[in-house]
């Protein structure tokens, strides 16, 4: 169950149980930064690397890292690290550890939510549909290659309509994994807003 915290104006939140999933360039540096910014509000943050300690500089050479291994294999790595922690996970993904995020908080008993950041897959490509009691939020960029040029926009706005606590963000912008910190494609103001909103949404898991 979560723990409650009360904050200097006596406002109960609640602290979350988080399972992080990096992107297709490993557990940068970015990515652990985010990551120790949610432990810094209270949160617990469990971060696997699906990678085995690989790094990459580029998009394209962390998609070939992730081919030659398989997608299905990575994505495999990131349920099973699932499986020694509660069940009552909020799950967040970063572009491919979307991929895990959403199969956990879709098919993983007691989820209290998912985060999906800069991609997003129908709900039928894991099950039935979307849990009615797992809240749910996406983030992204409006011109994103990746996220409104392959459809993955389109299916977040059908996912948070499904959802009983849905909520879909879009930013003004052409960049991928404009989150991470520690890439050249980083928009500071886009990230600090994205942070503000995951950091409002684990208060009330």
């Amino acid at each position: 169950m979560p723990i409650n915290q009360t904050d200097t104006f006596g406002k109960e939140n609640h602290v979350a149980d988080v399972l992080l999933f990096h992107h297709a360039q490993g557990l940068t540096e970015g990515i652990r930064a985010f990551a120790d910014r949610l432990r810094q509000a209270g949160h617990t943050v469990h971060t696997p690397d699906q990678y085995d300690g690989n790094v990459f500089p580029t998009l394209d050479e962390g998609l070939a890292y992730a081919r030659q291994v398989g997608f299905g294999e990575i994505q495999e790595r990131g349920v099973r690290a699932a499986e020694a922690l509660p069940a009552e996970l909020v799950y967040l993904g970063f572009s491919l550890g979307v991929l895990p995020a959403q199969r956990l908080a879709q098919t993983r008993a007691g989820a209290r939510g998912a985060v999906l950041l800069e991609s997003c897959v129908p709900a039928s490509e894991f099950g039935p549909g979307w849990p009615a009691d797992v809240a749910v939020q996406v983030h992204g960029m409006d011109a994103d290659p990746f996220f409104a040029g392959e459809g993955d926009i389109d299916a977040a706005r059908a996912l948070v309509k499904e959802a009983a606590d849905g909520e879909l963000f879009v930013y003004p912008g052409d960049r991928h994994l404009f989150t991470d910190s520690s890439l050249a494609t980083y928009d500071a103001d886009a990230a600090a807003l994205v942070t503000e909103r995951v950091l409002g949404f684990l208060s009330r898991r």
